[in-house]
């Protein structure tokens, strides 16, 4: 029995059907399907973010067949058969059924077809081999993928370890798609797999791996999936620095528990990892993050002498919040929350809500002020405002200019130029 899906609103946008239109006006009705992850959500009623297309059309048609209805397209694969068009701002990825010719665990070397079947046979996961013809007639060339899809079964296209050895990142898209999809026990065939070709993962590049664990962590609930990942040794595999399940397990727990608005992957990724900068530097340095991620993972991390707990004071409250930053306030905070026993909950949650809700004052006093007072221009002002800062943060912030001059000019002739 041939199933269909009701219309779904994004199907429906105008660079959507401009494309389709573009795509079946040069090769006919039924040469473009919707395919992936958008046919994927679609049947299980999630949002739809990316709009994916394959056809038999080969690149060079599809390029022809978008230019003649005036619609921008970019080569953003072609190598592999993929074109994005740009239609009334929709971007729509069109790519060429394909096969693989030769495969060294990470780039395939592929051959056009004109087969469906072939090109299905040839993905990761039979969730993610549907096609959906625009009027809604919903193809399941691996007899699997619409059965996984709604009962939550992440199972591989064919035997796992061939799909594996294709390409090993299929590792960890695995863990990956388990942690957004999978519901019961994972399929035994695909961890035994994984945990047997593991030491593939070497193979990847350490931007790879971390843009995929980022995206593992943006599950609702990824506990399960690294709990798999962990006892197949891939875990260890790809963060030799991780330091144990513990404080993400909880850090997830209160998160939950707590009603925060979303996930946060960044700190998730980060509460693997072992409390220490030189590991945590290693771990940014091997996955390539950006430098914005390295500075804040750092300033989260609970070493040096800024240290919280969960009965500090509010006067310790607005010193620690001063010195590490908003950002690194709130993360330590729920680093520390994480690890916490219950009963303490209710005074992390006071000190979180403290860092939402207290700005820190400006520091009163200038470059131009401190070299007014006799310091001359050098290291030394900065040792200076240092040491006035420092004051000032002790006795809780005043709002006296007047006395912050006075401390300057204690502190300036104090100095030996």
């Amino acid at each position: 029995m041939t199933e269909r899906l009701p219309p779904q609103p994004w199907m429906s946008e105008p660079g959507v059907l401009a494309v389709i239109a573009a795509l079946e006006a040069q090769g006919g009705v039924g040469c473009a399907r919707f395919v992936g992850g958008c046919v994927r959500d679609a049947l299980l009623r999630r949002p739809v973010d990316d709009v994916d297309i394959a056809t038999p059309l080969l690149p060079s048609e599809v390029a022809e067949a978008l230019a003649r209805a005036g619609i921008k397209s970019v080569a953003t694969g072609i190598e592999h058969g993929t074109l994005t068009a740009l239609a009334s701002g929709k971007p729509v990825e069109i790519t060429t059924l394909r096969r693989d010719v030769q495969t060294d665990g990470r780039r395939a070397v592929v051959a056009w077809t004109a087969d469906w079947a072939e090109d299905a046979a040839r993905r990761d996961f039979r969730l993610n081999a549907l096609y959906l013809e625009p009027d809604g007639t919903l193809h399941d060339p691996t007899g699997g993928g619409i059965e996984d899809a709604r009962a939550g079964r992440i199972v591989f296209v064919g035997d796992p370890e061939t799909r594996i050895r294709e390409d090993y990142l299929r590792i960890l898209r695995f863990f990956r798609f388990f942690a957004r999809y999978g519901r019961g026990e994972a399929d035994p065939a695909a961890l035994a797999a994984c945990a047997a070709l593991k030491a593939g993962l070497a193979r990847l590049s350490g931007e790879r791996i971390g843009k995929e664990l980022l995206k593992l962590m943006a599950a609702d609930d990824p506990r399960p999936a690294l709990r798999l990942m962990a006892a197949t040794g891939v875990l260890a595999a790809l963060l030799p620095q991780a330091q144990g399940l513990a404080r993400i397990e909880g850090l997830v727990e209160v998160e939950a528990t707590q009603l925060f608005e979303a996930p946060d992957p960044e700190l998730r990724l980060l509460a693997l990892l072992a409390d220490d900068p030189a590991a945590v530097a290693a771990t940014a340095d091997r996955l390539k993050v950006s430098n914005a991620l390295r500075a804040r993972w750092l300033a989260a991390t609970g070493e040096g002498p800024t240290r919280l707990t969960s009965w500090m004071s509010p006067r310790e409250a607005r010193r620690a919040l001063y010195r590490l930053g908003r950002q690194g306030f709130r993360d330590r905070v729920k680093l520390a929350w994480a690890q916490a026993r219950p009963v303490t909950w209710p005074q992390w949650r006071m000190l979180y809500v403290f860092a939402e809700t207290w700005a820190p004052p400006p520091f009163p006093l200038s470059g131009q002020e401190i070299k007014a007072a006799g310091v001359p221009e050098g290291p030394l002002v900065g040792q200076v405002r240092r040491e006035v800062e420092a004051w000032w943060v002790d006795l809780d912030f005043p709002d006296d200019k007047l006395a912050v001059l006075e401390r300057l000019k204690a502190v300036a002739q104090g100095i030996a130029y």
